[in-house]
């Protein structure tokens, strides 16, 4: 019997190690661009801060958002569990604060006016995202906007990739789906993401539906104020 905490530590070490050693050499190039309900939700959290006021991008990847923040004459700290991807994100925006820190590892307090947390809820199993959401609204002053993002697919192929996952002797629980590259990908309900971000004190203000770059998943836009 595979212990479920052990199998996915394991798997947020490995996907760590391709995002240093893999991904982060071709990201800015497979990466699609940035979609018009995206840079909507992010204007709209930008435009919340004062002038001069922080935004914490999490995980800021290669700095997708950077400029887009910066322009707006608000400052902004990308974190990210990946040095690679922390590295590309430098390298383009140099003297912006950057620094490698998970999701799960996020410890700030009060820190930011605003938080942006986008393509990434997906990564984190259902146990963490309690930890995860309180983190969020943790680092955010009160009355910060919080936007995040939350990947949708099929229902018919979540419990095919349950089964599957299952036959192999793989420790997965409902909605979670690890046969896309043998990454982890896990797809909350929309009911249990809106309790989620309820319990941890995120009361929700705006939220959108948006098409993905593929037809084998879309995206749920959630903006909370805290």
């Amino acid at each position: 019997m595979i212990d479920r905490a052990v199998w996915l530590a394991e798997l947020r070490r490995e996907a760590q190690r391709r995002y240093d050693e893999e991904f982060s050499e071709s990201y800015d190039r497979d990466d699609p661009p940035m979609g018009v309900t995206h840079r909507r939700f992010v204007a709209s959290v930008v435009a919340s801060c004062p002038a001069g006021g922080v935004v914490l991008d999490v995980p800021c990847g290669t700095g997708k958002y950077f400029g887009m923040i910066l322009q707006e004459g608000r400052q902004v700290v990308g974190c990210d569990h990946s040095l690679g991807m922390l590295a590309k994100a430098a390298a383009k925006h140099p003297g912006i604060d950057t620094r490698r820190l998970g999701l799960q590892d996020l410890d700030f307090e009060a820190a930011f006016d605003g938080v942006i947390c986008i393509d990434a809820m997906e990564d984190v199993p259902p146990e963490e995202w309690p930890l995860v959401v309180a983190n969020l609204r943790r680092a955010v002053r009160p009355g910060g906007r919080v936007y995040l993002t939350v990947e949708m697919t099929d229902e018919d192929w979540l419990m095919k990739a349950y089964d599957d996952a299952k036959a192999r002797g793989l420790p997965v629980v409902p909605r979670e789906d690890i046969t896309r590259g043998d990454a982890y990908h896990h797809y909350p309900s929309l009911a249990q993401v809106r309790e989620w971000l309820s319990r941890a004190g995120l009361d929700l203000v705006d939220e959108a539906h948006s098409d993905g770059d593929h037809p084998s998943y879309s995206y749920q836009h959630f903006l909370t104020v805290a």
